[in-house]
């Protein structure tokens, strides 16, 4: 199988959108999807579905197409989502306790163990069964439980020397709820979450479709 790094990251973006369908299929009690069904399912081409996961090897048969218990199994796997994943919270305004109050991380194996905030008036809080702890215990905290995904969620104006910190305590992968663009070293992956700017594509298009 194809090194992750190999991947372009387009293809690494539809797979989990390939993964919500297929769970939603399964829920369904459907055993098969064929790729055109699958595209129609994420409003993707079957042409591209077929070369998406040829990326990682065979899987469907002709005339039959995929097999959805199968080919879950395959991509979460191809994901890693196939393991329990630590991750913490940092920021435990009202953006964080919503993240730590939300069910469906656990289901997806993402386990979020606990928050930190730099307000005294935080710490020892608790929001989804995850208590709020000092921004002092941080470090040793992510060595010892071996966290490697954090969920930032903290005042812009603190983003960056943040993530710098997360980083050097061994944060490998950063989900950024600021607006701010994080400089970091190589190794570390960041997907940032900006609400505000899709709310703006959103009312674009809204009104493009008016005109």
């Amino acid at each position: 199988m194809p090194e992750p790094a190999n991947i372009p990251r387009p293809t690494i973006k539809r797979l989990s959108l390939y993964l919500r369908a297929l769970e939603k299929h399964e829920s369904e009690g459907k055993p098969t999807v064929s790729s055109r069904q699958l595209g129609s399912l994420v409003g993707i081409s079957d042409a591209q579905v077929r070369k998406d996961l040829s990326c990682f090897g065979q899987f469907g048969q002709p005339g039959i197409g995929y097999q959805v218990e199968g080919l879950t199994r395959q991509i979460r796997r191809i994901l890693r989502v196939d393991r329990e994943w630590n991750a913490i919270v940092v920021g435990a305004g009202n953006i964080g306790r919503a993240i730590m109050s939300y069910p469906r991380f656990g289901e997806k194996g993402f386990r979020i163990i606990a928050a930190f905030d730099a307000s005294p008036g935080q710490v020892g809080m608790k929001a989804g069964g995850c208590t709020v702890h000092p921004m002092e215990a941080l470090h040793e905290y992510i060595v010892e439980h071996e966290v490697h995904i954090a969920i930032l969620s903290v005042p812009e104006h603190a983003a960056q020397e943040v993530a710098t910190q997360l980083v050097d305590a061994g944060i490998r992968g950063i989900l950024n709820f600021t607006p701010v663009r994080l400089d970091l070293t190589e190794g570390v992956e960041v997907t940032s979450v900006d609400v505000s700017r899709s709310l703006e594509q959103l009312t674009y298009q809204i009104a493009a479709s008016e005109a």
